[in-house]
């Protein structure tokens, strides 16, 4: 059931996805062998680099109604302590619920070991789940939106009442616990999300405010604070090219003596 790849020396399994994916949402593994890095190679002293697994899942939209997360839920909760999780995500957004159980799985088997790649974008569950990643990186015209939930419920008055100052309850605390706690939005902000307010942001606005820590740029991963600074140089650049040319090409009829 693998397929076995060669790749700089090292034997990579790679399980077929099709007995491991959900609708919505495809795994991948690679197995990577133990590593031995020279430290004194006189004294045969190595850094050894124990064998781990790197879990990579391409997240879409979070609806599963028919086969649901079992398999993949149940791969991934088979992972050690030194395995890796990688999430790719690209999802309009979807069922909260779901969401919430790849935070229960993260907190469980990959706490501070996952890294999320906003590819393309990540609306609604999406951006939280982005957010729920350790390390986070973006593209240049990667996008970002939080908005309050929607939902419904049917039954008698009492119960419908019950229902919603409950759910409203945890999910508050859910989503405050994600995007406040971590200083993605101020408490004011969420507050009007709460009533409405959309928050869309691009690949700058999600460096200033921290939410992506890494951007690929020019074929390298570079941190966010490097990426805001070549944004300035570019535009400071532009503007002072723009102005040079301008004096360069004025009509003798703009000049005073």
């Amino acid at each position: 059931m693998y397929n076995i790849t060669k790749t700089r020396g090292m034997c990579v399994e790679n399980k077929k996805s099709s007995d491991i994916s959900s609708e919505e949402h495809t795994l991948f593994i690679k197995h990577i062998p133990e590593r031995r890095k020279s430290l004194d190679r006189a004294n045969k002293v190595y850094q050894i680099e124990s064998k781990y697994r790197h879990f990579t899942v391409h997240i879409g939209k979070f609806k599963e109604f028919k086969r649901g997360l079992h398999a993949v839920l149940n791969e991934l909760r088979s992972a050690s302590r030194d395995d890796i999780l990688e999430l790719r995500i690209n999802s309009g957004g979807g069922l909260v619920n779901e969401g919430k159980q790849f935070y229960n799985l993260i907190q469980e088997k990959f706490y501070g070991r996952t890294i999320a790649f906003l590819d393309n974008h990540a609306y609604s569950m999406g951006a939280l789940m982005f957010c729920m990643a350790k390390r986070r990186v973006i593209y240049p015209y990667s996008d970002i939106m939080f908005h309050n939930y929607s939902s419904g419920f049917s039954g008698k008055g009492g119960e419908i009442r019950s229902r919603v100052k409950h759910k409203d309850k945890i999910l508050m605390k859910f989503f405050r616990q994600i995007v406040v706690k971590e200083g993605f939005l101020t408490p004011v902000e969420f507050e009007n999300m709460l009533i409405g307010q959309d928050y869309w942001m691009d690949a700058k606005e999600m460096c200033k405010r921290k939410i992506a820590t890494h951007v690929v740029y020019k074929g390298k991963q570079i941190k966010a604070k490097k990426y805001l600074k070549i944004l300035t140089n570019s535009v400071d650049g532009g503007k002072k090219k723009r102005k040079k040319e301008k004096v360069k090409y004025s009509s003798p009829s703009d000049s005073k003596a």
